[in-house]
């Protein structure tokens, strides 16, 4: 059976609620969870943008049962990778072991704040190997110093560090980052639900590890509210991922999905009350070969739409 997540997305929640949901979430039985982590939301209406590392930090101790991981961190621009490995370290330390940490080449939305530009997609895949690899040596231990193409560290050790270390996801779109999944990470994550990443991702040394992957979902009493709801709050994604790495704020991302209809964005997130279209897009995830899904509730009913999967989703999805 598919593991399901539960998403504390940064971008439409403030972070008090965010670790108030993801308590709810551990109650109703979610196997998992993600948080995204990025400094501005995709667009203005969704008003929010915590920091998720602090947030994590909350959620371990107000949490017990429920993994924790990133989904996703950008190791390049925003964050240099010493500090990353120093994050996840303190991280695995704070929830008894129960985090994960995802990586990702990240978007030009989050990482061009910093005033250090936004790379090409090649250079930033020369980055983020570089990226893995600091962080990977700092989890071994011992003082590092490590002089690459486009990352320096000098004399740096983690002195809080768990005695058995986060597990590593690589965030995947295409050959290239699924090459480098399959070399460098211990499992893979995708937002599609793509047969053929995961082929990808075992070609190059990940068969046997396990692939996360998630869905938005916005589920309430009337259809026609989420599908209204599921529009403002999402339309950002109907550009597909070459997009959405590359516009550099909110205000471009509502320029560019203006005339995205409401229609266009019911077909990619189930709306309403029913389980059935959650359950058809886990599916998809499922059938793809993923084993882990996390599901996005889109808005503000994320008590309720817990008490839902509790009550009947979980079920629903048992038999994937």
């Amino acid at each position: 059976m598919a593991e399901i997540g539960s998403t504390m997305m940064c971008e439409q929640r403030s972070p008090k609620d965010l670790v108030n949901y993801l308590i709810h979430a551990e109650r109703a039985g979610f196997d998992f969870s993600v948080i995204s982590d990025h400094f501005h939301p995709w667009l203005e209406e969704q008003g929010h943008s915590g920091y998720a590392c602090s947030i994590l930090g909350a959620a371990a101790q107000a949490t017990e049962r429920i993994p924790l991981m990133t989904y996703v961190t950008c190791p390049l621009v925003r964050y240099h990778p010493a500090i990353v490995a120093q994050k996840a370290a303190t991280m695995a330390l704070l929830s008894d072991g129960r985090f994960s940490l995802g990586l990702g080449t990240g978007e030009n939305l989050s990482e061009h704040v910093v005033g250090r530009g936004w790379p090409s997609a090649d250079i930033r895949h020369e980055m983020f190997v570089e990226a893995i690899e600091i962080i990977r040596t700092l989890f071994d231990g011992g003082y590092v110093t490590y002089r690459g193409e486009h990352f320096d560290v000098e004399d740096a050790k983690l002195f809080d560090k768990p005695d058995e270390l986060p597990p590593i996801g690589v965030a995947v779109s295409g050959r290239s980052s699924c090459e480098i999944a399959g070399e460098q990470g211990d499992f893979v994550v995708a937002v599609e639900p793509k047969s053929e990443l995961i082929e990808m991702f075992n070609e190059a040394g990940g068969e046997g590890k396990p692939g996360v992957g998630q869905i938005p979902v916005c589920w309430g009493p009337d259809e026609a509210e989420c599908r209204a709801l599921a529009r403002e709050q999402f339309r950002w994604a109907a550009g597909g991922w070459k997009v959405m790495a590359e516009l550099p704020n909110p205000v471009n991302f509502d320029a560019y999905s203006q005339f995205v209809r409401e229609e266009d964005i019911a077909q990619m997130i189930p709306c309403g009350p029913e389980a059935a279209g959650i359950v058809e897009g886990v599916r998809q995830f499922v059938e793809a070969g993923f084993d882990r899904v996390a599901l996005v509730q889109v808005g503000d009913r994320q008590k309720e739409f817990c008490e839902f999967y509790e009550s009947e989703l979980a079920e629903a999805l048992r038999g994937l």
